[in-house]
């Protein structure tokens, strides 16, 4: 089953401690080995992006940053996992990392499967 784990934070953008980016690094490069990690980065910050919306019947481009976000995706990982729960543990260890490496640092890693063909959850 495929897993997509997507970092988001409240607060402004910091840049990750030294210790931190060693940390991910080491759990990357472990996950990348065991075969389970299939793609994974960090988004620059949201000024240098673009939203494509729909409201009513009108499409719109708008340039970043994005006044109305309360939280920014800073990144991404995408697993191949046997489980949720097996997702769960690893989003558990990286939120960790953080906790230990960032002091006062607050977000959410928030876990989604993959949907299969037939909608169903698959990879």
């Amino acid at each position: 089953m495929r897993f997509m784990s997507i970092v988001t934070s409240s607060q402004p953008p910091a840049q990750p401690t030294p210790a931190l980016m060693e940390a991910m690094g080491k759990l990357a490069d472990r996950e990348i080995k065991a075969g389970r990690m299939v793609d994974s980065g960090g988004l620059l910050p949201v000024a240098t992006g673009a939203q494509v919306r729909i409201v009513g019947d009108k499409l719109s481009v708008v340039d970043g940053p994005f006044v109305e976000a309360k939280e920014m995706i800073g990144g991404y990982a995408i697993f191949e996992l046997r489980s949720k729960e097996e997702a769960v543990a690893l989003a558990v260890e990286f939120m960790q990392l953080h906790k230990d490496h960032m002091p006062g640092w607050e977000g959410t890693c928030e876990v989604r499967a993959f949907a299969g063909p037939d909608g169903q959850c698959g990879g």
